[in-house]
Parts: structure tokens; C-alpha cells; sequence
């Protein structure tokens, strides 16, 4: 059956694997580290006063936001002319999220060890996670732009983000350019860069594909139903603590501390994102001991709800392999 060689080399055993427990043991030290700091008792009632409802609420928006999201992805496999049973394909895409703990997301490149089974190219899937990303930061930006009026100092920072993304997006429109750039490095480049450099420029052809204005539009649109149903996630749990912020407050926090997060390129913005929501939290009339519960639970809810439904993504379909073999 196709799809089952690819599955079988256990994509995360060895250092994936390591990695991936050590980001969780780290996180889990932090977690209570934070918790500690701030005071146990207190931290306690804030996650009382949340409690499972929340906790469920949580969740089912941080669904919504993979729902949206694996519409988009789907959308660009059909873009690239790659059909793929949508089931299939949403198992894939949820596989990836076991490895979203890797700097920028990379390990999410997991998906193309499936989908190659199945047909798609690697620079096809590749290209989609490229787009994925790029997309993602976009929406992120439009999200925080809003409260950006309250926070001037973070202005020059969300400007320069926004402008290299409209470099990026033209860039990526420019295939003649493109592939002219691919020719004259084949001609440049010693022999055994060659074929690395071309491949990835390949990606970034087909990446473009991804970026029509139509879809374009689509695609922003989806990003920031998707990110806002998570913001949205952390204005709820906030309320419910007490705080007091309109939504777009709430929004914009979110927003900036996966930024912060993404631009450290540490594993998942571990540490990074955390004390960037809890700092804004405190900042936006919070108590500490309240952000800190609310940070933490909007991290186990978005986060680390996303590397277990991964996980288990990754195990079904190492089995479903197995039993085909």
C-alpha cells in the first residue's frame, strides 16, 4: 500500500524524540517555576476559578483554529495540483503538530515524509508548509495592528515585519525572476550545492502559487479567524480570573507574544511567548499570580493540545502502515 515505507522509519525516534521530551520537561519545570514565583495558593485559585469549563472552551477554539488552518492547507495541496483524501490528509496535518515545538515550526516538515507516499512531491509539500508559515505571521500581524495605538515602542518592530512580509509575497510573485536566479546559480555554485539551492528555489516557485491574489485573500482571511479564535480563547480564561480587557486587547497580547516567540526561534517560543503574555497581562491591569494561571493554561490549550493531538496523529499512522504491511 502506498504511503507505508514512509511511515514506517518512525520519524520520532532519535533526537526528534529527545528533543521533543526534553521541550516538554523544560516547559513543565518552568511552568512551576512561574507558579512558585508568583505564589502557589493564589496561582491555585486562578486555575480553580477557571476550571474545566474553561479549560474545555479552550480547547474547542483552539479546534477551530486547526480546522481553519487544515482548510487552508487543503486548499493549497489542490493548488498544486496534489488530491488528497481529505481524512488522509487531515491525520497529516495534524502529525505535523508533533514536532511544532522546533524552531519557526520546522519539524512541521514531518508532513512531507506522509504525503510522499501518496504522490505529492516533497517541493509540493514543502512549498505548502512555506506558504502555511507565511501566511500564519501575516495573520498574526493584522491581528496585533490594532493595539499597536496603545504600545508606540512596538510599532517599529510590527512595521519592519509587515514590510518584509510585502517583499516576501512580491518576491514570491516574480517566477521568471526566479528561475533566471536558479540558472545563473546552477552556472556559479560548485557542484554539490547545486542541486540543493535549485530544489529550494523550486519550493519558493511553488510557494508563490500559493499566493494569487484570490487566494491570497482567502488565506488571510482563514489565518485570522484562526489566530483570532485563540486570542479570543485567552480573553475568555482572562474574564473568567477577573481581568478586565476588551477583546482586541486581548487579541493584540496573544498576537505579540506568539511574535515574540516566533522571532526567537526557540522551540515553540518556549519561555519567549510565556513571559511576554504574563509581562502584557500585568501591564493590561492582570494580577500576577492570575496571568501567570492564564498563560499557563492558554499554553496547555493551544500549545501543547496541538503536540498530543500530533502525537496521536503520528501514532495512528505508523499503525495504520503496520497493519498495511
Amino acid at each position: 500500500m502506498t504511503g507505508s515505507r514512509p511511515a514506517s522509519r518512525s520519524p520520532l525516534s532519535g533526537w526528534r524524540l529527545r528533543g521533543l521530551l526534553l521541550s516538554v520537561g523544560l516547559s513543565a519545570v518552568g511552568y512551576l517555576g512561574f507558579s512558585l514565583w508568583a505564589g502557589w495558593g493564589e496561582v491555585s485559585t486562578a486555575f480553580a476559578r477557571i476550571g474545566m469549563a474553561g479549560l474545555g472552551a479552550a480547547l474547542a477554539l483552539s479546534l477551530v483554529n486547526y480546522g481553519l488552518r487544515f482548510l487552508r492547507w487543503q486548499h493549497y495541496l489542490a493548488l498544486l495540483h496534489d488530491r488528497v483524501p481529505p481524512l488522509f490528509s487531515l491525520r497529516v496535518y495534524l502529525a505535523g503538530f508533533a514536532l511544532t515545538t522546533t524552531p519557526a515550526k520546522a519539524g512541521e516538515a514531518l508532513r512531507s515524509v506522509f504525503l510522499k507516499g501518496h504522490g505529492v512531491a516533497y517541493r509540493h509539500s514543502l512549498a505548502a508548509l512555506l506558504a502555511e508559515r507565511l501566511s500564519d505571521l501575516a495573520a498574526v500581524v493584522l491581528l496585533i495592528i490594532p493595539g499597536l495605538w496603545a504600545y508606540g515602542s512596538g510599532q517599529p518592530l510590527v512595521a519592519f515585519i509587515a514590510a518584509g512580509l510585502a517583499g516576501a509575497v512580491w518576491v514570491l510573485q516574480q517566477p521568471r525572476w526566479l528561475r533566471r536566479l536558479s540558472a545563473m546559480l546552477r552556472r556559479l555554485l560548485p557542484r554539490r550545492l547545486r542541486g540543493a539551492v535549485t530544489s529550494l528555489i523550486e519550493v519558493v516557485i511553488h510557494t508563490g502559487r500559493c499566493f494569487k491574489p484570490r487566494t491570497l485573500l482567502l488565506s488571510m482571511t482563514l489565518g485570522v479567524l484562526a489566530w483570532g479564535a485563540e486570542g479570543t480563547a485567552l480573553h475568555l480564561l482572562t474574564g473568567l480570573v477577573g481581568g478586565e480587557m476588551d477583546l482586541a486587547t486581548s487579541l493584540f497580547i496573544y498576537g505579540f507574544a506568539m511574535l515574540v516567540g516566533a522571532l526567537s526561534f526557540i522551540p515553540g517560543g518556549l519561555g519567549g511567548t510565556e513571559v511576554t503574555m504574563i509581562a502584557l497581562l500585568v501591564l493590561n491591569g492582570v494580577q500576577e499570580p492570575q496571568a501567570i494561571a492564564v498563560t499557563v493554561m492558554i499554553r496547555l490549550a493551544t500549545l501543547w493540545f496541538a503536540v498530543a493531538l500530533g502525537l496521536l496523529s503520528v501514532l495512528g499512522l505508523r499503525t495504520q502502515a503496520a497493519d498495511a504491511d
